[in-house]
């Protein structure tokens, strides 16, 4: 997976910053610029990065089982009354002792702190294959939101257009009507239809706004800042294999997805857990510990005879019961956790093949869809061309030039989505292999 480098979004932060400072104008965005902020600014690829540094800590928590620590400190004891010596005769006593120094203290239970530590540096992996899965959504989610928002606004241009046409039909009637040789009623209707061709501008302009509203939500730009899609032309691009069959196409995305690799991670951490619970207690647990120091004190309220002293001690233990040897309730519970990994994984296998296929044929049926939709907007576009030229001999109806002219609009906004589609289905199909595109090219 491709690493962005910091200059364009350092760049546009600047820029944006500037834009929102002052009058709220258009700020034009290109594909590659939005893929680059999707994998950069993102708040949930910011938040999958923490949960990596997070499993990063936790790893080198558990490595710090192994190592000793350290504790400095000083102690007073003061005595007064009966006590009991060695040899088991009780007498009066008054003393007092005090100590200072430092202990040097190590309790390592082997075998936990081996397989939590073997377990935490797969959930390492697992997150940061999971860092990756949503880096690559962040990227699919950005350009199907470009795709949208230049959809928007190219439908924004059919609308417009459909003005100009109607607008200009309707003076050509409106001078025949002052001439006498059109009817007022026909002048109406065409006025009707530039109308609502009006209507649908304004309509057209808000889904664009929207569209740039949610893209700079993905982005995380400040949505007052109106974002436009620099490619105004919207063209159907390829950015897929059209010759990939299904099974190679499924085959890429087993290799290539990092769910399928965060879940063999999830898979394992549960594994190296069952083991801790099955042979981790075979392990002896070692303690061990170092003081040095000074004591010192005696009877009554002496304080002398502070000398140097030290103790040491060494020695291994095993644990019997819970959290130990025989504790069949955690052997079992871990066991049935490493299942459940396991199930999860063949569930995500299933479900990376269903999107595979999913995409593969909305590729294939976008593809041919914009092939057909090209096909319409050819015929519609003569079809007006030819109700224009019979109008001019006299031989065709005013309805007949309103028909064609809608027919040309929405055969127009047809086109503009089945290209938007096409485009973001092979964006899709690459999510799905585990290869997603960085970078578009017409």
């Amino acid at each position: 997976m491709r690493r962005w480098s910091g200059g364009v979004v350092e760049w546009w932060s600047v820029a944006l910053l500037a834009s929102s400072l002052g009058a709220a104008e258009p700020h034009l965005i290109d594909l590659p610029t939005a893929l680059q902020l999707a994998g950069a600014q993102n708040l949930d690829v910011k938040i999958a990065r923490e949960k990596l540094a997070e499993a990063k800590a936790n790893h080198e928590s558990a490595w710090l089982q192994f190592f000793p620590w350290l504790s400095p400190g000083a102690g007073y004891r003061k005595h007064e009354g009966r006590i009991q010596d060695v040899a088991g005769s009780v007498f009066d006593a008054s003393k007092q002792s005090y100590t200072a120094g430092g202990a040097l203290t190590a309790q390592v239970d082997i075998g936990d702190a081996l397989y939590k530590t073997l377990a935490a540096k797969q959930l390492i992996h697992a997150a940061d294959h999971a860092l990756d899965a949503q880096r690559q959504e962040t990227i699919l989610a950005a350009a199907q939101g470009y795709f949208d928002l230049a959809k928007a606004q190219a439908a924004v241009g059919v609308a417009q257009e459909a003005v100009r046409i109607s607008q200009d039909y309707e003076n050509q009637i409106g001078r025949a009507v002052e001439a006498g040789i059109s009817l007022k009623g026909d002048e109406l209707r065409v006025r009707v239809q530039t109308e609502r061709n009006q209507l649908t501008v304004r309509q057209a302009q808000e889904q664009q706004r929207i569209a740039a509203a949610r893209l700079a939500q993905t982005l995380r730009l400040d949505p007052k800042v109106e974002l436009v899609a620099r490619d105004s032309d919207l063209a159907p691009l390829a950015l897929t294999k059209s010759d990939a069959t299904l099974d190679a196409l499924v085959g890429q995305a087993y290799a290539s997805r990092p769910e399928l690799r965060q879940s063999h991670a999830l898979t394992q951490a549960a594994r190296e857990t069952k083991d801790g619970a099955v042979y981790g207690p075979m392990i002896p647990s070692v303690g061990a510990q170092a003081f040095a120091g000074g004591l010192g004190g005696g009877t009554g309220g002496s304080t002398g005879s502070f000398r140097d002293s030290e103790d040491y001690f060494v020695g291994l233990s095993w644990r019997i019961g819970p959290g130990g040897l025989g504790d069949f309730g955690r052997i079992h519970a871990a066991d049935a956790r490493l299942k459940q990994s396991q199930l999860v994984g063949e569930k995500l296998r299933d479900e990376i093949t269903r999107q595979v296929v999913e995409a593969h044929t909305r590729v294939q049926s976008q593809g041919d869809q914009v092939a057909t939709a090209k096909k319409a907007l050819s015929t519609a576009e003569e079809s007006l061309r030819l109700a224009r030229q019979r109008k001019q001999f006299g031989v065709a109806y005013v309805l007949e030039n309103i028909q064609a002219e809608q027919e040309l609009t929405r055969t127009r906004n047809d086109y503009l989505g089945a290209v938007a589609e096409f485009n973001k289905a092979q964006y899709a199909l690459g999510r799905a292999v585990g290869s997603p595109v960085v970078a578009s090219g017409k």
